[in-house]
């Protein structure tokens, strides 16, 4: 147990390098790009601290160089998952014993570790292994991940510190005890940091997890396992299987063991495992913690004062940086007619100047989409979208998988605002536009708020204060985090919780306090002093005569 009260290092957001031509971190990260491309590696799973191979390998490849390979990893089953949550049962009497100061050095550890030598690696695997370029890749893959693990450890030591009041003669305090059980973290391809994070939130708080990445960030997600072991993380706590979905949910949410979920993906996924463990609810020994973030079909909405280089800006960053593959991208925008034209011209005029390619080339701004699934499903839209009476493409387009799954940034001009691709979510460098005419700005709102299951992240833009804070207030339930003048994606731990509502999650916020609440299971303790002796109160005594 804990002998002291003990304050942590003050947590700050990592700094983001440059890699500018010349700087040192540049010329470090194109060395590690060489040496990963320069081997195929073997990546096994890990459970129980042991490394688990099989009879199946699968191959990885860059998506922007399918060609290429990276090396393999080795695909498991479901009894591979069962041994994942033995062993994580097995660890979870000392983890949720240990001092917690204990259990927050090691994340602080691989926080530091993370920004410091296995920065170029983790962004390097990054880049090859999800084609995302170097600048994309060092905000999330290091200084994200640090930032989670850093301000992690702050959230915990925060709840800690929530402690009722006591009245005289008696003390109350608040236990946080784990989870009574383990907890499944299914993680997406799209962000290196949120692979480690939602792992690692729920095993801070004392819980022991069975962790499942993406079959398509295998290759990171084998880098973030070899810096929490470096920095300390006990065998078990945290449990690496690479299997497919049917059979980890065979066995996750039959377990009686199963104490919650932490997810980053699909919205139709999640409602499945919604209702599976709804199914199963007498199965378990206690009612499962469900945290998830969904889909998105983020947007962006401009008035007739907005700025229309600012605009232009925010949305081709907004959408197409990271190939919008962010679950904050902006997918559909509405633009008043009055400045159409202008905000068109300079879309165009940026446009021409943006460069498409592979990583390794930092001159290129727009890599490959993750798998071929995902470039089919797009370049469907997009020729849907040049054969429709209701649409245009206006910009880019052209798509190709010869070499890797690579498609232009492109602009569809919507002449319905309820057309399909302003109302499904693509994840993908394709944007919508809806041009509205200026008196309809109130009824573009209504179809904004209404033609979208979801509500994760929008912005407005404006230079009328009158109108940002109608919209703003107009636009309360569209979106989990707003931005006003700004693109809707970027969101910073520690600044911005992000999350969203609706289709798009159960809005806990990760990186907040918010979060690791759900992770903890409170015990309240009163303790009096002296005991009373008869069990009499003052009420009951008769009237003096």
């Amino acid at each position: 147990m804990p002998k002291g009260f003990f304050n942590i290092p003050v947590a700050k957001n990592e700094a983001i390098k440059s890699y500018a031509p010349g700087s040192p971190e540049r010329a470090e990260l194109k060395e590690m790009l060489n040496e990963l491309r320069s081997k195929e590696l073997e990546l096994p799973m890990i459970i129980g601290g042991k490394e688990i191979t099989t009879g199946q390998r699968v191959r990885i490849s860059p998506p922007h160089d399918i060609k290429h390979t990276l090396g393999y990893y080795y695909q498991g089953d479901a009894s591979h998952v069962q041994m994942a949550v033995d062993a994580a049962m097995a660890a979870r009497a000392k983890w949720n014993t240990m001092g917690w100061q204990h259990r927050a050095a090691i994340f602080l550890k691989a926080a530091d570790l993370f920004a410091g030598p296995y920065r170029a690696k983790i962004n390097a695997a990054t880049m090859l292994g999800q084609s995302k370029n170097a600048f994309q890749a060092e905000i999330d893959a290091a200084c994200e991940m640090a930032d989670f693990f850093r301000f992690g450890v702050k959230c915990m030591t925060d709840i800690y510190k929530m402690q009722p009041e006591s009245a005289p003669g008696i003390w109350n305090y608040n236990e946080f005890r784990s989870l009574e059980g383990f907890v499944f973290a299914l993680t997406p391809f799209n962000f290196t940091s949120i692979a480690g994070n939602l792992p690692a939130a729920p095993a801070m708080m004392g819980n022991v997890v069975v962790w499942k990445p993406s079959k398509t960030a295998v290759y990171s997600a084998a880098v973030i396992m070899e810096v929490f072991r470096e920095a300390g993380l006990p065998d078990g706590v945290i449990n690496l299987v690479y299997v497919g979905g049917p059979d980890a949910a065979k066995v996750v949410l039959n377990s009686p063991d199963f104490g919650g979920i932490h997810f980053t993906g699909s919205t139709g996924v999640f409602q499945s495992i919604w209702k599976t463990i709804g199914e199963n609810i007498y199965k378990y020994k206690a009612y499962p913690r469900i945290v998830g973030e969904t889909g998105g079909k983020d947007f962006i909405f401009a008035d007739p004062t907005a700025d229309p280089q600012a605009l232009a800006i925010a949305m081709i960053r907004g959408s197409f940086e990271y190939q919008g593959q962010k679950c904050s991208a902006a997918s559909r925008a509405y633009v008043p007619r009055s400045i159409w034209n202008d905000v068109s011209n300079r879309l165009g005029k940026e446009l021409a100047t943006v460069k498409m390619g592979p990583p390794e080339d930092f001159t290129n701004f727009v890599n490959a989409v993750i798998d071929e699934s995902s470039f089919d499903k797009l370049a469907g839209f997009i020729e849907k979208a040049r054969k429709d009476a209701d649409a245009e493409v206006l910009f880019g387009g052209k798509c190709d998988k010869s070499v890797g799954y690579f498609i232009e940034p492109t602009i569809i001009l919507a002449k319905k605002v309820d057309y399909v691709t302003m109302v499904e979510e693509l994840f993908g460098p394709v944007l919508t536009v809806f041009v509205y005419e200026d008196k309809d700005l109130e009824q573009t709102l209504d179809a904004l708020d209404q033609t979208s299951i979801y509500a994760l992240t929008g912005a407005i833009f404006s230079q009328d204060r009158y109108n940002i804070e109608h919209l703003t207030k107009r636009l309360e339930n569209a979106a989990g985090n707003f931005y006003i003048n700004d693109k809707p994606t970027g969101a910073v731990v520690g600044q911005q919780p992000f999350g969203g509502a609706r289709g798009s999650g159960t809005n806990d916020k990760a990186g907040s306090v918010f979060n690791f609440l759900r992770w903890t299971s409170i015990r309240t303790i009163k303790e009096t002093f002296v005991s009373p002796v008869n069990y009499m109160y003052p009420s009951f005594l008769p009237d003096e005569k």
